[in-house]
């Protein structure tokens, strides 16, 4: 009887280490990144804005993106009739950069072509502009994160051979280890924000770079329409 009381209390130590578990594991990233110390704030942050700035832009360029083929014919049709304000109403109810570019070259019809190419040229560019925002600091997240990860690093080890240093004659294996250790999480979490940034980086480019050859051959279909003999 009694070994059977000790194999049943043996089984509920088991069941409470394994349900215990998984707690464990949930807290042990959390443990590391508070290991990293103070240098992990600002990297937290880089990730924050790289985030934010990657759904911001990826969703205004998709939208950006969403210009139906079957405008161009129906500008054709209003500007050949002479409806030139239905032309530019319909353009201005199409809110995409390309539709915003016919829009400036219709205003401008009646004055010479190389006029309306050049003001729908600098729309072009204003909208591009706009497409880019925040490229610029998304590279610079890419680039800073592991910078700053490294800068973690060595200062943690600086601290770690400190400490080594006024141990003495004491020195202790687990003293460096430990210091290593902390010093390691900065860089690792520093690497991994700056590689999701820069693949974020990339997919943002070449979304915009689809953009602008849509914004490109409106342009060329919207002229060669103007060129048209009346």
């Amino acid at each position: 009887m009694l070994k059977l009381l000790m194999i049943q209390t043996d089984l509920a130590t088991e069941i409470d280490s394994l349900a215990m578990e998984p707690e464990g594991i949930s807290t042990k990233f959390i443990d590391m990144a508070v290991k990293g110390g103070w240098i992990m704030i600002p990297i937290l942050l880089l990730s924050i804005i790289a985030v934010y700035i990657f759904f911001d832009r990826f969703f205004a360029i998709k939208k950006a993106g969403k210009f139906e083929s079957s405008l161009l014919d129906q500008v054709k049709a209003y500007i050949t009739t002479g409806k030139i304000d239905a032309a530019i109403a319909l353009c201005r109810s199409n809110s995409t950069p390309a539709a915003r570019m016919m829009e400036k070259g219709i205003s401008r019809i009646g004055r010479p072509l190389a006029d309306v190419n050049g003001a729908i040229e600098v729309v072009g560019n204003l909208e591009i502009s706009k497409l880019e925002k925040g490229l610029p600091t998304l590279a610079s997240v890419a680039g800073g994160a592991p910078m700053i990860g490294f800068l973690g690093t060595v200062m943690g080890m600086i601290q770690a051979f400190y400490d080594m240093s006024n141990a003495g004659n004491n020195i202790d294996v687990t003293l460096l280890s430990t210091g290593i250790y902390q010093a390691m999480v900065t860089t690792v979490a520093g690497l991994i924000v700056g590689i999701i940034a820069y693949f974020a980086y990339n997919i943002l480019v070449a979304n915009v770079e689809k953009v602008v050859f849509k914004m490109e051959a409106t342009t060329s279909e919207f002229m060669d329409l103007l060129n048209e003999p009346a």
